[in-house]
Protein backbone atom coordinates (compact mmCIF):
# COMPACT_ATOMS: atom_id res chain seq x y z
CA UNK A 1 0.00 0.00 0.00
CA UNK A 2 1.62 3.38 -1.07
CA UNK A 3 4.83 3.75 -2.07
CA UNK A 4 8.61 3.18 -0.58
CA UNK A 5 8.29 6.57 0.12
CA UNK A 6 4.88 7.50 2.30
CA UNK A 7 5.11 5.93 5.21
CA UNK A 8 1.92 3.82 6.85
CA UNK A 9 1.82 5.28 9.97
CA UNK A 10 1.17 9.11 10.88
CA UNK A 11 4.00 9.07 13.58
CA UNK A 12 6.20 7.97 10.24
CA UNK A 13 4.45 10.22 8.08
CA UNK A 14 5.16 13.47 10.46
CA UNK A 15 8.79 12.28 10.88
CA UNK A 16 9.76 11.89 7.68
CA UNK A 17 8.15 14.67 6.16
CA UNK A 18 10.39 17.25 8.48
CA UNK A 19 12.79 15.13 7.41
CA UNK A 20 12.49 15.42 3.91
CA UNK A 21 11.49 19.07 4.01
CA UNK A 22 12.06 20.56 7.30
CA UNK A 23 12.41 24.36 6.45
CA UNK A 24 9.34 23.73 3.77
CA UNK A 25 6.03 25.85 5.59
CA UNK A 26 3.99 23.45 6.76
CA UNK A 27 1.20 25.78 7.91
CA UNK A 28 0.40 29.10 8.32
CA UNK A 29 -3.07 30.13 10.51
CA UNK A 30 -3.15 33.93 10.17
CA UNK A 31 0.05 35.16 11.65
CA UNK A 32 1.52 32.16 13.01
CA UNK A 33 3.58 30.52 10.54
CA UNK A 34 5.52 26.83 11.42
CA UNK A 35 7.90 25.04 9.28
CA UNK A 36 7.53 20.83 9.00
CA UNK A 37 10.92 20.85 11.50
CA UNK A 38 8.53 22.61 13.82
CA UNK A 39 5.38 20.78 12.95
CA UNK A 40 7.00 17.70 14.33
CA UNK A 41 7.96 19.27 17.34
CA UNK A 42 4.86 20.41 18.11
CA UNK A 43 3.09 17.30 17.15
CA UNK A 44 5.49 15.24 19.69
CA UNK A 45 4.74 17.84 22.06
CA UNK A 46 0.50 17.60 21.74
CA UNK A 47 1.30 13.43 22.05
CA UNK A 48 3.40 13.84 25.30
CA UNK A 49 0.21 16.25 26.82
CA UNK A 50 -1.72 13.35 25.68
CA UNK A 51 -0.15 10.57 27.01
CA UNK A 52 0.83 12.34 30.44
CA UNK A 53 -3.27 12.78 30.49
CA UNK A 54 -3.57 8.88 30.06
CA UNK A 55 -4.46 8.61 26.80
CA UNK A 56 -3.29 5.05 25.33
CA UNK A 57 -3.32 3.04 22.09
CA UNK A 58 -6.48 2.23 21.20
CA UNK A 59 -8.68 5.03 23.13
CA UNK A 60 -10.33 7.56 21.76
CA UNK A 61 -9.65 11.60 21.33
CA UNK A 62 -12.36 13.43 20.60
CA UNK A 63 -11.70 17.26 18.82
CA UNK A 64 -14.75 19.61 18.04
CA UNK A 65 -13.31 22.43 16.85
CA UNK A 66 -12.65 24.74 13.47
CA UNK A 67 -10.14 24.69 10.81
CA UNK A 68 -6.99 25.66 12.99
CA UNK A 69 -3.27 24.98 13.56
CA UNK A 70 -4.55 23.50 16.94
CA UNK A 71 -6.88 21.18 15.55
CA UNK A 72 -3.88 19.58 13.24
CA UNK A 73 -2.31 19.42 16.36
CA UNK A 74 -4.87 17.57 18.17
CA UNK A 75 -5.48 15.10 15.75
CA UNK A 76 -1.95 14.38 14.65
CA UNK A 77 -0.57 13.79 18.29
CA UNK A 78 -3.47 11.44 19.07
CA UNK A 79 -2.78 9.57 15.90
CA UNK A 80 1.03 9.82 17.19
CA UNK A 81 0.90 7.44 20.30
CA UNK A 82 -1.77 5.11 18.52
CA UNK A 83 -5.36 6.67 19.68
CA UNK A 84 -8.45 6.89 17.56
CA UNK A 85 -9.71 10.39 16.39
CA UNK A 86 -12.87 11.40 16.55
CA UNK A 87 -14.23 14.56 14.65
CA UNK A 88 -16.38 16.51 15.68
CA UNK A 89 -18.60 18.92 13.29
CA UNK A 90 -17.70 22.76 14.46
CA UNK A 91 -21.43 23.33 14.37
CA UNK A 92 -22.77 20.32 16.31
CA UNK A 93 -25.04 21.53 19.39
CA UNK A 94 -24.47 20.06 22.74
CA UNK A 95 -27.18 16.89 22.01
CA UNK A 96 -25.66 16.19 18.80
CA UNK A 97 -21.82 16.07 20.19
CA UNK A 98 -23.08 14.35 23.67
CA UNK A 99 -24.43 10.88 22.04
CA UNK A 100 -21.36 10.90 19.98
CA UNK A 101 -18.90 11.32 22.99
CA UNK A 102 -21.30 8.84 24.39
CA UNK A 103 -21.53 6.18 21.85
CA UNK A 104 -17.41 6.22 20.88
CA UNK A 105 -16.76 6.73 24.80
CA UNK A 106 -14.29 9.14 24.38
CA UNK A 107 -11.39 10.04 26.76
CA UNK A 108 -10.10 13.53 25.99
CA UNK A 109 -11.95 16.36 24.50
CA UNK A 110 -10.36 19.09 22.51
CA UNK A 111 -13.11 22.18 21.84
CA UNK A 112 -12.73 25.66 20.38
CA UNK A 113 -14.95 27.24 23.64
CA UNK A 114 -16.10 30.64 21.99
CA UNK A 115 -16.30 30.03 18.08
CA UNK A 116 -18.86 31.78 16.36
CA UNK A 117 -20.11 33.08 19.77
CA UNK A 118 -20.62 29.97 20.76
CA UNK A 119 -20.15 27.80 24.30
CA UNK A 120 -19.65 24.64 23.59
CA UNK A 121 -18.74 23.45 26.89
CA UNK A 122 -21.71 24.75 28.15
CA UNK A 123 -24.43 23.02 25.62
CA UNK A 124 -22.53 20.13 26.18
CA UNK A 125 -22.72 19.83 30.05
CA UNK A 126 -26.46 20.74 29.74
CA UNK A 127 -26.94 18.29 27.15
CA UNK A 128 -24.79 15.50 28.90
CA UNK A 129 -26.74 16.18 31.87
CA UNK A 130 -29.68 14.96 30.08
CA UNK A 131 -28.07 11.02 29.23
CA UNK A 132 -29.37 7.98 30.67
CA UNK A 133 -26.23 6.12 32.99
CA UNK A 134 -24.03 7.26 35.64
CA UNK A 135 -23.05 10.90 35.57
CA UNK A 136 -19.38 10.10 36.58
CA UNK A 137 -17.13 12.59 38.01
CA UNK A 138 -15.24 14.26 35.51
CA UNK A 139 -15.24 17.39 33.82
CA UNK A 140 -18.47 16.97 31.91
CA UNK A 141 -21.31 14.88 34.15
CA UNK A 142 -22.78 12.45 32.29
CA UNK A 143 -19.83 11.17 29.68
CA UNK A 144 -18.01 9.11 32.60
CA UNK A 145 -15.46 8.10 30.14
CA UNK A 146 -14.08 11.74 29.59
CA UNK A 147 -11.17 12.68 31.66
CA UNK A 148 -9.52 15.41 29.94
CA UNK A 149 -11.19 18.59 28.50
CA UNK A 150 -9.07 21.25 26.56
CA UNK A 151 -10.67 24.12 25.46
CA UNK A 152 -8.77 26.83 22.78
CA UNK A 153 -10.71 29.10 23.87
CA UNK A 154 -9.22 29.51 27.63
CA UNK A 155 -6.50 31.77 28.31
CA UNK A 156 -5.65 29.61 31.35
CA UNK A 157 -6.75 25.93 33.15
CA UNK A 158 -9.35 26.36 35.39
CA UNK A 159 -10.46 23.38 37.66
CA UNK A 160 -11.26 20.58 35.60
CA UNK A 161 -10.60 22.04 32.12
CA UNK A 162 -7.34 23.21 30.75
CA UNK A 163 -6.17 25.56 28.58
CA UNK A 164 -4.09 24.82 25.08
CA UNK A 165 -1.14 26.08 26.66
CA UNK A 166 -1.20 24.56 30.35
CA UNK A 167 -2.44 20.81 28.26
CA UNK A 168 0.97 20.86 26.18
CA UNK A 169 3.30 22.31 29.39
CA UNK A 170 1.86 19.25 31.08
CA UNK A 171 3.64 17.10 28.33
CA UNK A 172 6.91 17.79 29.55
CA UNK A 173 7.76 15.24 32.40
CA UNK A 174 6.67 12.15 30.29
CA UNK A 175 9.15 9.68 30.82
CA UNK A 176 11.32 9.59 27.54
CA UNK A 177 11.86 5.87 27.25
CA UNK A 178 8.23 5.15 27.80
CA UNK A 179 6.73 7.45 25.29
CA UNK A 180 9.05 6.50 22.73
CA UNK A 181 7.65 2.81 23.38
CA UNK A 182 3.89 4.26 22.79
CA UNK A 183 5.19 5.98 19.37
CA UNK A 184 7.28 2.63 18.46
CA UNK A 185 4.35 -0.01 19.03
CA UNK A 186 1.71 1.70 16.54
CA UNK A 187 1.21 0.04 13.62
CA UNK A 188 -0.37 0.45 10.30
CA UNK A 189 -3.20 -1.56 11.43
CA UNK A 190 -4.16 0.72 14.05
CA UNK A 191 -7.84 2.42 13.79
CA UNK A 192 -6.87 6.07 12.95
CA UNK A 193 -10.12 7.82 13.01
CA UNK A 194 -13.66 7.11 13.95
CA UNK A 195 -16.02 9.76 11.35
CA UNK A 196 -19.41 9.73 12.87
CA UNK A 197 -21.77 9.31 10.18
CA UNK A 198 -26.30 9.51 11.18
CA UNK A 199 -27.47 7.48 8.35
CA UNK A 200 -30.63 6.52 7.47
CA UNK A 201 -31.74 6.03 11.14
CA UNK A 202 -30.54 8.64 12.25
CA UNK A 203 -28.38 7.07 15.19
CA UNK A 204 -25.00 7.84 14.30
CA UNK A 205 -22.05 5.30 13.25
CA UNK A 206 -18.96 5.22 13.60
CA UNK A 207 -16.52 4.72 10.45
CA UNK A 208 -13.59 3.05 11.42
CA UNK A 209 -10.36 3.43 9.08
CA UNK A 210 -6.59 2.38 9.58
CA UNK A 211 -3.51 4.36 9.79
CA UNK A 212 -2.49 2.92 6.57
CA UNK A 213 -6.22 3.86 4.95
CA UNK A 214 -5.91 7.06 5.92
CA UNK A 215 -3.11 8.17 4.82
CA UNK A 216 -3.50 6.32 1.41
CA UNK A 217 -6.48 7.85 0.88
CA UNK A 218 -4.58 10.95 1.19
CA UNK A 219 -1.58 9.79 -1.13
CA UNK A 220 -3.56 8.76 -4.00
CA UNK A 221 -5.81 11.99 -3.54
CA UNK A 222 -2.66 14.25 -3.58
CA UNK A 223 -0.71 12.19 -6.48
CA UNK A 224 -3.87 12.88 -8.87
CA UNK A 225 -3.61 16.62 -7.69
CA UNK A 226 -0.41 16.77 -8.37
CA UNK A 227 0.37 18.41 -4.60
CA UNK A 228 3.96 19.36 -4.01
CA UNK A 229 6.50 21.45 -1.84
CA UNK A 230 5.49 25.04 -4.44
CA UNK A 231 1.62 24.79 -3.47
CA UNK A 232 -0.41 26.61 -0.88
CA UNK A 233 -3.35 24.43 -0.22
CA UNK A 234 -6.30 26.55 1.27
CA UNK A 235 -8.35 24.10 3.44
CA UNK A 236 -11.17 25.37 3.57
CA UNK A 237 -13.45 21.94 3.57
CA UNK A 238 -13.54 21.13 7.68
CA UNK A 239 -11.24 19.02 9.02
CA UNK A 240 -13.30 17.29 10.88
CA UNK A 241 -14.53 16.15 7.74
CA UNK A 242 -13.05 13.32 5.27
CA UNK A 243 -12.58 15.66 2.59
CA UNK A 244 -10.65 18.63 4.77
CA UNK A 245 -9.10 15.90 7.06
CA UNK A 246 -7.94 13.35 4.56
CA UNK A 247 -7.78 15.19 1.34
CA UNK A 248 -6.94 18.19 2.69
CA UNK A 249 -4.41 17.91 6.19
CA UNK A 250 -3.07 14.49 5.45
CA UNK A 251 -2.78 14.90 1.31
CA UNK A 252 -0.74 17.87 2.61
CA UNK A 253 1.41 15.71 4.55
CA UNK A 254 2.30 13.08 2.20
CA UNK A 255 3.76 16.36 -0.43
CA UNK A 256 5.18 18.74 1.97
CA UNK A 257 2.57 21.26 0.67
CA UNK A 258 1.53 24.19 2.58
CA UNK A 259 -2.27 24.00 4.70
CA UNK A 260 -3.56 27.48 5.40
CA UNK A 261 -6.73 26.05 7.29
CA UNK A 262 -9.21 28.72 7.12
CA UNK A 263 -12.18 28.79 9.96
CA UNK A 264 -15.05 29.93 8.58
CA UNK A 265 -15.72 30.50 5.11
CA UNK A 266 -16.23 34.50 4.01
CA UNK A 267 -15.74 35.28 0.30
CA UNK A 268 -13.95 38.26 0.39
CA UNK A 269 -11.32 37.09 3.27
CA UNK A 270 -10.93 33.76 1.06
CA UNK A 271 -10.15 36.22 -2.34
CA UNK A 272 -7.68 38.23 0.10
CA UNK A 273 -6.07 35.23 1.30
CA UNK A 274 -5.65 33.70 -2.25
CA UNK A 275 -4.26 37.00 -3.41
CA UNK A 276 -2.11 37.63 -0.31
CA UNK A 277 -0.26 34.61 0.10
CA UNK A 278 -0.78 32.80 -3.98
CA UNK A 279 -3.02 30.22 -2.99
CA UNK A 280 -2.71 27.11 -5.55
CA UNK A 281 -4.81 24.63 -4.40
CA UNK A 282 -8.42 25.49 -3.59
CA UNK A 283 -10.57 22.27 -3.30
CA UNK A 284 -14.43 23.13 -2.15
CA UNK A 285 -18.64 22.13 -2.36
CA UNK A 286 -19.79 24.33 -5.64
CA UNK A 287 -21.46 27.17 -3.27
CA UNK A 288 -17.88 28.24 -2.87
CA UNK A 289 -16.93 28.70 -6.04
CA UNK A 290 -20.02 30.47 -6.91
CA UNK A 291 -19.54 32.33 -3.84
CA UNK A 292 -16.37 33.37 -5.26
CA UNK A 293 -17.55 34.16 -8.80
CA UNK A 294 -20.63 36.21 -7.83
CA UNK A 295 -18.56 38.21 -5.62
CA UNK A 296 -19.08 41.81 -6.83
CA UNK A 297 -15.31 43.06 -6.88
CA UNK A 298 -13.95 39.55 -7.72
CA UNK A 299 -12.10 41.55 -10.55
CA UNK A 300 -10.28 43.35 -8.52
CA UNK A 301 -8.49 40.57 -7.08
CA UNK A 302 -5.41 38.71 -8.53
CA UNK A 303 -6.26 35.32 -8.43
CA UNK A 304 -3.75 34.05 -11.18
CA UNK A 305 -2.09 31.62 -8.62
CA UNK A 306 -5.02 29.09 -8.83
CA UNK A 307 -4.20 26.06 -9.99
CA UNK A 308 -6.17 22.91 -9.27
CA UNK A 309 -8.92 22.54 -7.48
CA UNK A 310 -12.15 19.92 -6.75
CA UNK A 311 -15.59 20.69 -6.51
CA UNK A 312 -17.72 17.77 -5.35
CA UNK A 313 -20.02 17.00 -2.60
CA UNK A 314 -23.23 18.13 -4.24
CA UNK A 315 -25.27 18.76 -7.69
CA UNK A 316 -22.81 21.18 -9.80
CA UNK A 317 -24.14 23.33 -12.05
CA UNK A 318 -23.07 22.49 -15.78
CA UNK A 319 -21.37 25.71 -16.76
CA UNK A 320 -19.25 25.70 -13.11
CA UNK A 321 -16.13 23.91 -14.33
CA UNK A 322 -15.84 26.22 -17.34
CA UNK A 323 -16.22 29.59 -15.00
CA UNK A 324 -14.06 28.15 -12.83
CA UNK A 325 -11.15 28.40 -15.34
CA UNK A 326 -11.87 31.20 -17.46
CA UNK A 327 -13.12 33.45 -14.49
CA UNK A 328 -10.79 32.38 -11.42
CA UNK A 329 -8.22 31.73 -13.58
CA UNK A 330 -7.95 27.72 -12.35
CA UNK A 331 -5.76 25.72 -14.69
CA UNK A 332 -7.24 22.20 -13.32
CA UNK A 333 -10.33 21.51 -11.93
CA UNK A 334 -12.25 18.05 -11.21
CA UNK A 335 -14.81 16.18 -9.84
CA UNK A 336 -14.41 13.01 -7.05
CA UNK A 337 -16.87 10.59 -5.66
CA UNK A 338 -16.55 9.64 -2.30
CA UNK A 339 -18.75 8.84 1.03
CA UNK A 340 -17.56 9.04 4.79
CA UNK A 341 -17.27 4.76 4.67
CA UNK A 342 -14.97 5.22 1.24
CA UNK A 343 -13.28 8.72 1.12
CA UNK A 344 -11.91 8.75 -2.71
CA UNK A 345 -13.81 6.32 -4.75
CA UNK A 346 -13.59 7.80 -8.12
CA UNK A 347 -11.51 11.02 -9.38
CA UNK A 348 -11.48 12.73 -12.43
CA UNK A 349 -8.14 12.55 -14.62
CA UNK A 350 -6.20 16.14 -15.34
CA UNK A 351 -7.02 17.66 -18.21
CA UNK A 352 -10.73 16.37 -18.85
CA UNK A 353 -13.40 18.84 -20.33
CA UNK A 354 -15.76 20.58 -18.48
CA UNK A 355 -18.71 19.48 -20.05
CA UNK A 356 -17.85 15.87 -19.05
CA UNK A 357 -17.29 17.35 -15.83
CA UNK A 358 -20.22 18.50 -15.02
CA UNK A 359 -21.68 14.62 -15.94
CA UNK A 360 -19.29 12.12 -14.11
CA UNK A 361 -16.94 11.59 -10.75
CA UNK A 362 -14.20 9.97 -13.22
CA UNK A 363 -12.91 5.96 -13.15
CA UNK A 364 -12.06 4.86 -9.76
CA UNK A 365 -8.87 5.55 -8.17
CA UNK A 366 -5.98 3.21 -7.41
CA UNK A 367 -7.35 0.13 -5.32
CA UNK A 368 -11.03 1.12 -5.86
CA UNK A 369 -13.72 -0.58 -7.77
CA UNK A 370 -16.94 0.26 -9.01
CA UNK A 371 -19.95 -1.65 -9.75
CA UNK A 372 -23.74 -1.03 -10.84
CA UNK A 373 -25.93 -3.72 -9.90
CA UNK A 374 -29.75 -4.14 -9.98
CA UNK A 375 -31.96 -4.72 -6.91
CA UNK A 376 -30.48 -8.54 -7.41
CA UNK A 377 -26.82 -7.38 -7.43
CA UNK A 378 -26.53 -8.48 -10.54
CA UNK A 379 -24.13 -6.00 -12.51
CA UNK A 380 -25.83 -4.05 -15.09
CA UNK A 381 -24.09 -3.02 -18.53
CA UNK A 382 -22.49 0.27 -19.27
CA UNK A 383 -24.47 3.23 -19.28
CA UNK A 384 -27.65 2.03 -17.44
CA UNK A 385 -28.32 2.98 -14.23
CA UNK A 386 -28.58 0.86 -11.05
CA UNK A 387 -26.96 0.72 -7.14
CA UNK A 388 -22.98 1.90 -7.11
CA UNK A 389 -21.75 -0.95 -5.35
CA UNK A 390 -17.90 -0.27 -4.04
CA UNK A 391 -15.08 -2.41 -2.98
CA UNK A 392 -11.16 -2.09 -2.62
CA UNK A 393 -7.97 -1.14 0.01
CA UNK A 394 -9.51 1.83 1.42
CA UNK A 395 -13.30 0.77 1.83
CA UNK A 396 -14.17 1.04 5.80
CA UNK A 397 -13.11 -1.69 8.02
CA UNK A 398 -16.34 -1.62 9.44
CA UNK A 399 -18.75 0.60 12.00
CA UNK A 400 -17.86 0.88 15.28
CA UNK A 401 -18.81 -1.60 17.63
CA UNK A 402 -22.02 -2.47 14.92
CA UNK A 403 -21.48 -5.80 13.58
CA UNK A 404 -25.14 -5.83 12.21
CA UNK A 405 -24.87 -2.26 10.62
CA UNK A 406 -21.40 -3.50 8.89
CA UNK A 407 -22.68 -6.84 7.71
CA UNK A 408 -25.70 -5.22 6.30
CA UNK A 409 -23.42 -2.51 4.20
CA UNK A 410 -20.60 -4.71 2.99
CA UNK A 411 -21.48 -8.07 1.32
CA UNK A 412 -19.89 -11.04 1.42
CA UNK A 413 -18.13 -10.46 -1.95
CA UNK A 414 -16.71 -7.31 0.05
CA UNK A 415 -18.93 -4.83 -2.01
CA UNK A 416 -20.01 -1.66 -0.01
CA UNK A 417 -23.81 -0.86 -1.05
CA UNK A 418 -23.44 2.88 -1.20
CA UNK A 419 -27.17 4.09 -1.07
CA UNK A 420 -26.48 5.87 -4.43
CA UNK A 421 -27.73 5.46 -8.09
CA UNK A 422 -25.62 5.55 -10.66
CA UNK A 423 -24.45 4.95 -14.16
CA UNK A 424 -21.23 4.06 -16.01
CA UNK A 425 -20.01 5.35 -18.91
CA UNK A 426 -18.16 4.08 -22.35
CA UNK A 427 -15.25 6.02 -21.00
CA UNK A 428 -15.45 3.97 -17.16
CA UNK A 429 -16.42 7.21 -15.50
CA UNK A 430 -18.95 7.57 -12.63
CA UNK A 431 -22.26 9.76 -13.18
CA UNK A 432 -24.23 9.95 -9.71
CA UNK A 433 -28.09 9.96 -10.42
CA UNK A 434 -30.12 9.68 -7.44
CA UNK A 435 -29.88 8.28 -3.82
CA UNK A 436 -31.85 5.38 -3.10
CA UNK A 437 -31.95 6.82 1.01
CA UNK A 438 -32.57 10.20 1.30
CA UNK A 439 -30.23 12.08 2.26
CA UNK A 440 -29.07 14.97 0.74
CA UNK A 441 -26.16 17.67 0.79
CA UNK A 442 -26.67 21.25 2.26
CA UNK A 443 -24.12 23.48 1.03
CA UNK A 444 -21.36 20.19 0.75
CA UNK A 445 -22.64 18.55 4.35
CA UNK A 446 -24.88 15.44 4.23
CA UNK A 447 -28.06 15.68 6.07
CA UNK A 448 -29.67 12.56 7.14
CA UNK A 449 -33.96 13.59 7.13
CA UNK A 450 -34.13 10.76 10.11
CA UNK A 451 -32.16 12.88 11.95
CA UNK A 452 -34.29 15.67 11.72
CA UNK A 453 -37.10 13.70 12.14
CA UNK A 454 -36.37 12.15 15.23
CA UNK A 455 -35.70 15.99 16.64
CA UNK A 456 -38.82 17.14 15.62
CA UNK A 457 -40.57 13.68 16.91
CA UNK A 458 -39.13 14.30 20.45
CA UNK A 459 -41.11 17.76 20.67
CA UNK A 460 -44.09 17.76 22.12
CA UNK A 461 -46.76 19.53 19.94
CA UNK A 462 -45.27 17.03 17.15
CA UNK A 463 -47.04 14.01 15.88
CA UNK A 464 -44.98 12.94 12.91
CA UNK A 465 -43.07 14.47 10.22
CA UNK A 466 -41.21 14.43 7.45
CA UNK A 467 -38.15 15.84 5.87
CA UNK A 468 -37.35 16.59 2.32
CA UNK A 469 -34.82 18.42 0.26
CA UNK A 470 -35.48 21.86 -1.36
CA UNK A 471 -33.36 23.47 -4.30
CA UNK A 472 -31.85 26.17 -3.18
CA UNK A 473 -30.34 28.45 -5.75
CA UNK A 474 -27.16 29.12 -2.95
CA UNK A 475 -27.03 26.43 -0.76
CA UNK A 476 -28.11 23.57 -3.92
CA UNK A 477 -30.60 21.80 -1.40
CA UNK A 478 -32.18 23.00 2.41
CA UNK A 479 -34.10 20.78 4.61
CA UNK A 480 -38.04 21.74 4.25
CA UNK A 481 -40.13 19.59 6.89
CA UNK A 482 -43.88 18.77 6.48
CA UNK A 483 -45.24 18.72 10.33
CA UNK A 484 -48.27 17.18 11.55
CA UNK A 485 -49.60 18.67 14.99
CA UNK A 486 -50.83 16.41 17.82
CA UNK A 487 -54.30 16.24 18.81
CA UNK A 488 -55.44 19.56 20.32
CA UNK A 489 -51.86 21.28 19.62
CA UNK A 490 -51.23 24.26 17.65
CA UNK A 491 -47.45 24.34 17.27
CA UNK A 492 -45.91 27.82 15.82
CA UNK A 493 -43.20 27.20 12.86
CA UNK A 494 -41.36 29.72 14.32
CA UNK A 495 -40.91 27.65 17.57
CA UNK A 496 -40.56 24.63 15.85
CA UNK A 497 -37.51 25.85 13.66
CA UNK A 498 -35.70 27.00 16.93
CA UNK A 499 -36.30 24.07 18.54
CA UNK A 500 -34.43 22.30 16.01
CA UNK A 501 -31.42 24.87 16.37
CA UNK A 502 -31.14 24.54 19.16
CA UNK A 503 -30.68 20.52 18.93
CA UNK A 504 -29.07 20.70 15.11
CA UNK A 505 -26.26 21.68 13.37
CA UNK A 506 -27.51 24.94 11.43
CA UNK A 507 -27.48 22.97 8.51
CA UNK A 508 -29.29 20.53 8.94
CA UNK A 509 -32.25 23.32 10.65
CA UNK A 510 -35.02 23.15 8.26
CA UNK A 511 -35.33 26.53 6.48
CA UNK A 512 -39.34 26.19 6.39
CA UNK A 513 -41.88 24.25 7.76
CA UNK A 514 -44.78 23.04 6.54
CA UNK A 515 -48.15 22.23 9.49
CA UNK A 516 -50.56 19.42 7.99
CA UNK A 517 -53.30 17.72 8.89
CA UNK A 518 -51.74 14.22 7.46
CA UNK A 519 -48.85 13.56 5.58
CA UNK A 520 -49.37 11.19 2.51
CA UNK A 521 -49.13 7.52 2.72
CA UNK A 522 -48.84 4.11 1.04
CA UNK A 523 -51.00 1.46 2.14
CA UNK A 524 -48.92 0.16 4.32
CA UNK A 525 -48.24 3.04 6.12
CA UNK A 526 -45.37 4.35 4.72
CA UNK A 527 -44.57 8.08 4.09
CA UNK A 528 -44.98 8.98 0.17
CA UNK A 529 -42.10 11.67 0.18
CA UNK A 530 -42.34 11.59 -3.38
CA UNK A 531 -45.64 12.93 -3.09
CA UNK A 532 -44.38 15.78 -0.52
CA UNK A 533 -41.35 16.83 -3.47
CA UNK A 534 -43.63 16.93 -5.68
CA UNK A 535 -45.81 19.30 -3.62
CA UNK A 536 -43.29 21.66 -3.08
CA UNK A 537 -41.95 22.32 -6.27
CA UNK A 538 -45.86 22.65 -7.33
Amino acid sequence: MGTVDTPMTIPGLVAEVARRHPDQPAVVDGNVRITYAQLAEQVTGTARAYAERGLRRGDRAAVWAPNRLEFVLAVLGAQTIGAAVVPLNSRYRGHEAATILARSRAATLVLAGGFLGTDFLGMLRAAAAELPGPAGHGPVPGLPHLHTVVDLGAATSDGDVLSWAGFTEGGRGVDEDRFAAMVAAVTPDDICDIMFTSGTTGVPKGVLSAQRQTIDVARIWAERAGLGTGDRYAVVNPLFHGFGYKAGMIASLTAGTTIYPVAAFDSEALLELIQAERISVLPGPPTLFTSLLDHPRLHQYDTSSLRYSVAGAATVPRSLFRRMRDELGFDSVSQAYGLTEAVVVTQSRPGEDPEHLAETTGPPVEGMEVRIADPDGREVPAGEEGEVLIRGRNVMLGYFEDERATAAAIDAGGWFHSGDIGRVDEHGCLQITDRIKDMFTVGGFNVYPAEVENVLASHPDVSESAVVAKPDPRMGSVALAFVVPRRNATPSVAELIEYCRARLANFKVPREIVVRAELPKNASGKILKTELRAAQRA
